[in-house]
């Protein structure tokens, strides 16, 4: 059973306890698990697929070494539960993965501390015998022309954040009171931008999409979404999945124009690779020639050889009314086909627009390398350069590309660097979370809130993640946890 009640002003505290094996897909949040200290004692900050796969290699390829896991939300598991769509819960399935994970007595999870305000990286590096940054992309590649500020021009990030309940965009609330919005890329996020925004509600129930955001997309208004790309059906970076999705969507009609797969199939014959091939017949059979596709008195359609150069407002000046394109054709640039302007243009009237056009890692902390240009930190195989003892995996290594499996190997690779060094180093094992724990208690914010008791570990999860979506839990605050259980102690 839960309680929750007024406290006085709390200093926070972080939970010392072994995780045990429960029933529950997740892990617990906002609180630090720590089980038997062995002899090495690495840290990684941030707990996606990067982070997670990286403590994997580490646990299952030294059985001396334990690991501590920080992240600057109280909950785990970063893009994979708050970037896949809601309708994709077989990509979610890894999570299960790495809940086992987490269940190692050598692993501790240590939520809410946000590395570079809460504890520096170079507190970690005194702390720690090895440090692997795994923050992943927490920013946006942004148009940078005019008009992008306008009210109703919203990042894919922002969206996918709203309705996967992202603490940061809970309160987003985009007006859908609109009949035609246009996405701006051709990637997967794009087609899932566009796939949840017409799926019909009765499907989005059976998924885990916010109540906010399935509120506003049953009063929506819009009837039709292009998706927009600078070159053109060769070059689309989205998969046949997605793709096929979108085709099939129900009560959703697919329109293409002919004209922009003229030669296509002459293209086909060519060696070109398999996958590229199946995708482009979908397409194909997806145009008026083709198949007409499902019918319905909603469409979606995709768009090519169009740059956005501006984004136009309504009349009122109050929010975005259009998109200014200049129309693009394509030159072979080496092995690619690179988009030039044409000296054409065109204006298309939208109510929305949602950008998709990639994201870009931040730094962390100012003594930490980073190239802003490529938006990585410098590294050789996961080793930063210049900083012994400190390592990088997943999009902040080697930038936001790849699918899940692809960070997998990736974060492998760096686990298999810090282990090699650990194994050549001879200086003495450091005190891990202990050393780090008075620097958090000393820094911290403070909290007006408790838990007055929780009786297992699931119910804490179900516990944070009401209060997030309550609005009590603010990621600026820490959350002071109490647990009784035969599993562990307050410290």
């Amino acid at each position: 059973m839960l309680g929750f009640q007024a406290s006085q002003r709390l200093r926070p505290l972080w939970l010392s306890t072994h995780l045990r094996s429960h029933n529950s897909r997740h892990v617990t949040r906002n609180c630090c698990f720590t089980g038997v200290r062995r002899k090495l004692h690495a840290c990684v900050v941030g707990s996606g697929p990067a982070g997670f796969y990286t403590v994997q290699h580490l646990l299952k390829n030294n059985k001396e070494i334990r690991v501590d896991l920080y992240e600057r939300l109280p909950v785990p598991f970063g893009l994979v539960r708050f970037g896949v769509a809601p309708d994709h819960p077989d990509v979610k399935n890894v999570i299960n993965s790495f809940t086992q994970t987490a269940h190692s007595e050598r692993f501790t999870f240590c939520g809410n501390v946000m590395v570079g305000r809460d504890v520096m990286v170079s507190d970690l590096q005194e702390a720690y015998d090895a440090v692997v940054l795994s923050y992943g992309a927490e920013d946006d590649q942004l148009l940078r022309i005019p008009g992008e500020q306008l009210p109703g021009v919203y990042s894919a990030r922002a969206i996918v954040g709203w309705y996967n309940g992202l603490p940061e965009n809970k309160d987003l609330m985009p007006d859908l009171n609109v009949e035609t919005a246009v996405v701006l890329g051709q990637g997967n996020v794009a087609l899932d931008l566009a796939r949840i925004l017409l799926t019909p509600v009765d499907l989005l129930r059976k998924t885990d999409i916010t109540g906010a955001a399935l509120d506003a997309i049953a009063e929506s208004k819009i009837k039709r979404i292009f998706v927009v790309g600078r070159r053109g059906p060769l070059q689309v970076a989205f998969t046949i999945k997605e793709l096929r999705e979108m085709v099939n969507l129900q009560g959703v009609r697919t329109v293409l124009n002919p004209s922009d797969f003229e030669g296509i199939e002459r293209v086909l014959l060519e060696n070109i690779p398999r996958p590229r091939r199946r995708l482009t017949e979908l397409l194909l059979k997806s145009t008026p020639q083709g198949s007409a596709g499902c019918v319905g008195h909603r469409e979606w359609g995709l768009l090519f050889h169009r740059s956005p150069v501006q984004i136009l407002p309504t009349a009122d000046g109050e929010r975005v009314g259009g998109i200014h394109f200049q129309l693009n054709k394509l030159e072979a640039s080496g092995d690619t086909m690179k988009a030039v302007p044409t000296g054409n243009s065109e204006d298309m009237p939208c109510g929305l627009v949602l950008r998709s056009i990639g994201y870009r890692s931040l730094p962390l902390d100012p003594d930490v390398p980073f190239d802003k240009r490529r938006g990585v930190i410098p590294n050789n195989r996961g080793r930063v350069e210049g900083r012994a003892g400190l390592y990088c995996s997943g999009w902040v290594k080697r930038g936001p590309q790849g699918v899940i499996a692809t960070t997998m190997n990736d974060s492998f690779e760096t686990g298999e660097a810090v282990l090699e060094d650990i194994s050549n180093r001879s200086a003495s094992p450091q005190a891990g979370f202990e050393s780090i724990r008075p620097k958090l208690a000393s820094r911290g914010e403070e909290l007006q809130h408790s838990i007055s008791y929780v009786s297992t570990m699931l119910e804490l999860q179900f516990f944070c993640t009401w209060l997030l979506c309550n609005g009590i839990y603010h990621p600026s605050s820490h959350l002071n946890v109490s647990h009784r259980s035969s599993g562990g102690v307050l410290r």
